[in-house]
């Protein structure tokens, strides 16, 4: 086994990640560059700390890290878009036809042949 496998990325191990300047600064360009955004709160989970997924018009989306439920709440007024609980109304109709369109443009391929381009 190659040694560089073995090396951790930052943090220690069984510890989650928080939300980082990286992570905030993703999400306003994500807003700055789509028309409609909303936000969807995801809490945080043994594996994953509290995220928020923003969900454009259009049904592309972004999922990062966030400081918690008051960090997305604070996020969202901040840019002034709502902030809904996954938990409590899912997520839009339109993210998942987002990803239904991605995955037929994924097996058709870029020629429309599908498989990979020629």
């Amino acid at each position: 086994m190659h040694v560089g496998l073995l090396r951790r990325r930052k943090g220690k191990a069984g510890t989650l990640r928080t939300a980082s300047s990286a992570d905030l600064d993703h999400l306003k360009d994500f807003l700055r560059t789509r028309p409609g955004v909303e936000a969807f709160l995801e809490p945080r989970t043994t594996v994953t700390d509290t995220t928020v997924v923003l969900v454009a018009a259009t049904g592309e989306w972004t999922r990062r890290r966030v400081d918690g439920p008051d960090g997305a709440a604070s996020f969202a007024k901040r840019h002034a878009i709502p902030l809904y609980d996954v938990g409590q109304i899912g997520y839009p109709q339109r993210m998942r036809e987002w990803n239904a369109r991605r995955k037929d443009v994924d097996e058709i391929g870029p020629s429309g042949r599908g498989g990979q381009p020629s």
